[in-house]
């Protein structure tokens, strides 16, 4: 029995490290105690290895605060978040013209068309890059465009893109792509890195135009995958100077990422495959335009949809101590003066971000939360119940989205400021994931998401505090649970 008293003991002293290290964030040491206690031993090795991450980006890119510039017709409020977040953002305030695309059809197909028409590079970094309908597609498009001489640099995360062939790879490499994968699942990444992802959706291309949002490379992103269904998502499309924050974004992920391993040797074998890769692009164009659709972009105006906007781009980091996706929430909602509309498929914020919610809905801003019906993390949508209560409290509208997947992660304020990005409201994309957002200051830009956010209320099912008060006790139980996990969701 003098095992048992060691090992409490050795638990104890462990519990005491974790309770002093994590003395600044009481309710992640109290999850993790509460986890040490249940799993022993094992439960500090967990907590090592997501909090010690080895060869990771430790340094939050720099910023320039000498273009930033007075909001002169917004409102006070925007004028005070845009200077906060001046701070925090990656290379301060910039002009730009976006494109807003709202689903994975309408993304895709300035995607296509955007590739099609690169010159000079194409750089793509993913969480989810899938070998399905689309993914082949988009491969094939990248192996044209190298074999026209355009630089090619394709990221991937490790986790996310498991599925991935290596096959695939080892042609994009053989037609002079170079790819690289951030955090792989083989040693000695998988054991000090294995809880971190690269959760960025990013393509610049020509240096100067880039694609950002919630939309990975996937079939079910076009809402016709059978088992799935229709799939509810935001992107955008940018061009002008802006696009540059993503690029130096881009080249920072590229530099600590792991380079793939040499080419196939059966050149020829490869060769034969890359000869037939273009006329295969063309084929696969013509049969995917017909399947999703989709009809041909007006080539000849392609600026028409575009709309003109200040932009912040704000990128987070796991290596840094400062949760930048998490503070800019927090700033957001907490100088919010009328409104703020959220739409996350993900929900479970730490306690400083609730309490914003709360006491803006308490000081009188309509606060309206769209959280997915159907989720496709049971643990994530069993303990995001556990906030709603509380905030139905204090007056929050939340409605729970029906007609399908809902994977939007977008914010207005006020009516004048709009994020959109890859981040959701959790401990994974504010401490442990990679992550982009920006932040547009438009009118017309907030109007247009304004309009899809009531759209998007038509097809939920509003709330109420007696939906969640009827929930059983086993229920409550369970969802309790879950939350205990929170800081590994």
């Amino acid at each position: 029995m003098q095992w048992i008293l060691w090992l409490y003991l050795i638990n104890t002293i462990i519990m005491l490290i974790i309770a002093v290290r994590e003395v600044r964030r009481p309710a992640k040491a109290l999850n993790w105690l509460v986890i040490c206690l249940v799993l022993p031993i094992i439960g500090f090795v967990f907590y090592i290895s997501t909090v010690d991450p080895k060869r990771i980006h430790k340094e939050r890119l720099s910023f320039s605060s000498d273009n930033f510039c007075e909001l002169h017709s917004f409102s006070p409020s925007a004028s005070r978040i845009a200077y906060a977040l001046q701070k925090l953002s990656v290379s301060g305030l910039h002009s730009a013209k976006i494109q807003v695309l709202i689903n994975g059809i309408e993304t895709y197909k300035h995607i296509f068309e955007s590739l099609k028409n690169a010159q000079k590079t194409i750089d793509l970094e993913y969480y989810i890059y899938r070998d399905d309908q689309i993914g082949k597609m988009i491969t094939e498009l990248l192996i044209e465009r190298a074999e026209a001489g355009v630089q090619v640099r394709f990221i991937r995360d490790g986790w996310g893109s498991r599925k991935f062939p290596r096959s695939e790879i080892k042609r994009m490499m053989n037609v002079g792509i170079e790819c690289r994968t951030i955090f792989p699942l083989r040693f000695p990444w998988i054991t000090s890195n294995w809880n971190y992802r690269d959760h960025c959706k990013i393509i610049t291309i020509d240096k100067k135009e880039a694609f950002t949002g919630g939309i990975n490379i996937g079939y079910e992103y076009t809402g016709l995958k059978p088992d799935v269904g229709f799939w509810r998502d935001t992107h955008v499309q940018i061009s002008g100077e802006a696009s540059a924050d993503l690029q130096r974004i881009f080249d920072v992920h590229w530099n600590i990422a792991e380079v793939e391993k040499s080419k196939m040797r059966d050149t020829e074998t490869e060769g034969t495959k890359n000869k037939i890769s273009s006329s295969k692009s063309l084929e696969w164009t013509t049969e995917m335009s017909t399947e999703f659709h989709i009809k041909e972009i007006d080539t000849e105006s392609p600026t028409k949809n575009q709309q003109e906007v200040y932009v912040h781009t704000l990128e987070g980091n796991p290596g840094i101590p400062t949760p930048v996706i998490r503070e800019a929430y927090f700033i957001c909602i907490t100088q919010a003066v009328k409104t703020i509309d959220i739409t996350t498929p993900y929900f479970i914020p730490d306690e400083d971000i609730i309490m914003a919610i709360k006491t803006a809905a308490l000081r009188g801003v309509r606060v309206r939360l769209i959280v997915p019906h159907r989720v496709d993390q049971m643990v994530v949508g069993t303990a995001s119940r556990t906030y709603y209560g509380e905030l139905l409290e204090a007056g929050v509208n939340i409605f729970l989205y029906e007609k399908g997947m809902l994977h939007a992660k977008q914010m207005v304020i006020d009516g004048e400021i709009v994020e959109i990005g890859a981040a959701n409201y959790d401990m994974r994309s504010f401490r442990l994931n990679y992550e982009t957002c920006q932040y547009y200051y438009s009118k017309d830009v907030a109007k247009k998401l304004t309009v899809q956010f009531e759209r998007d209320l038509s097809e939920s099912k509003k709330l109420t505090i007696e939906d969640v008060k009827q929930r059983s006790f086993s229920k409550r139980i369970v969802e309790q649970s879950a939350r205990l996990l929170s800081p590994l969701l």
